[in-house]
């Protein structure tokens, strides 16, 4: 056991935050809260009604790949207030109460708890979910998908429109030996550029990224919601260029390009399957509730500590491609796991998921 962790620590030396998401963008430096949960079972809670509860032990990160949630959460707490003073419907059912871990470094904050057991499910990001998968024989599976693309192009200017216009010029960027820099590089080969020779890349820490583009000390850059959305909140000169989901798609690759998913350890979904419906559903609306409401959804995502401000969280989710992507549909994402495989096999912890990595009652 001893080993199988450390060749999985190993290995998330690459793992992203969406990771490129998550751990890049300073707006998202949220220290973990301990968890000290107990297992997930069943409970009685201490009112006089006898309406039980169900705990779910959930990891999410800061950023778009926890985003999502934040409706989902506000609601378990708000129904759990009502058992709690005795009001709460019977009829509703057993509740889904989420006891939450929140982290800003996958590798670090959600990894160890997921794989030990304190944690039942968790946001994360989609190339530490097959390295997880990989490295435990498969004792992590997929829920659903939740995060499309969430790399941008900035320009300070306005002479960048597409990927071939980066042809002879100098991009910085941030993600270097991670998901940014193969999806990159993919995608500037796919317009027929080579990333060695055509653009001159200069890799930087995201925190020294994201002051230069804002300060307008340089003029082009690729960065991570939502330190991208925080840099044009700060610069108003700097526009959105490209969204490079949008360039994926342009570009003709196949299957999704998705940086952020919902697993759950398969010992716990042995043991718990009934309430996958439930969570799945309520996981989609609170997404939904996003997209479609995000000012209200913003004062909720900085209430959960997801993005310590509302305004920026606000200005990010047109930007951060919030799904929820569930059965069948999620094997497109194969595509994508090709390409990093392509170029580096390590990044999704040395190959592609089997079929059974996909839960699909």
């Amino acid at each position: 056991m001893t080993r199988k962790l450390l060749a999985l620590t190993l290995s998330l030396a690459l793992a992203l935050g969406l990771a490129a998401c998550s751990t890049q963008a300073p707006a998202e430096d949220t220290a973990p809260p301990e968890s000290t949960a107990p297992a997930a079972e069943t409970q009685t809670p201490p009112a006089e009604t006898a309406v039980p509860y169900q705990t779910i032990r959930l990891g999410l990160l800061s950023g778009p790949t926890g985003m999502g949630a934040a409706k989902m959460l506000s609601d378990s707490d708000a129904a759990y207030a009502q058992i709690e003073d005795g009001t709460y419907d019977p009829s509703n059912g057993t509740l889904l109460r989420y006891e939450v871990t929140l982290g800003s470094d996958p590798a670090n904050d959600i990894m160890p708890r997921l794989t030990n057991g304190e944690l039942d499910i968790a946001a994360i990001p989609t190339n530490l979910a097959a390295t997880l998968y990989n490295r435990t024989d498969g004792g992590i599976k997929l829920l659903a998908l939740n995060t499309l693309g969430v790399l941008h192009i900035l320009e300070n200017g306005d002479t960048v429109n597409s990927l071939a216009d980066l042809e002879g010029r100098t991009l910085y960027a941030t993600g270097q030996g991670s998901n940014p820099e193969y999806v990159l590089n993919y995608l500037l080969e796919a317009n027929g550029l080579d990333p060695a020779a055509d653009v001159d890349i200069q890799w930087l820490a995201s925190e020294e990224l994201t002051a230069r583009m804002a300060s307008g000390d340089i003029d082009l850059c690729m960065l991570p919601v939502p330190a991208a959305t925080t840099v044009m909140m700060q610069n108003s000169d700097v526009r959105d260029a490209i969204d490079l989901n949008d360039a994926w798609t342009e570009s003709g690759a196949q299957g999704t390009f998705t940086m952020g998913c919902l697993v759950a350890r398969t010992e716990w979904l042995e043991d718990n399957s009934e309430l996958v419906p439930g969570i799945l559903a309520e996981y989609a609306a609170s997404i939904d509730y996003a997209n479609s409401n995000p000012e209200d959804a913003a004062a909720l995502i900085e209430q959960y500590g997801i993005v310590p401000k509302a305004a920026v969280a606000q200005a990010a989710i047109p930007q951060a491609n919030m799904v929820c992507v569930t059965g069948e549909d999620m094997k497109g994402i194969a595509d994508y796991y090709q390409v990093l495989f392509d170029a580096d096999p390590t990044s999704i912890g040395g190959a592609i998921p089997g079929e059974d990595f996909y839960y699909i009652p």
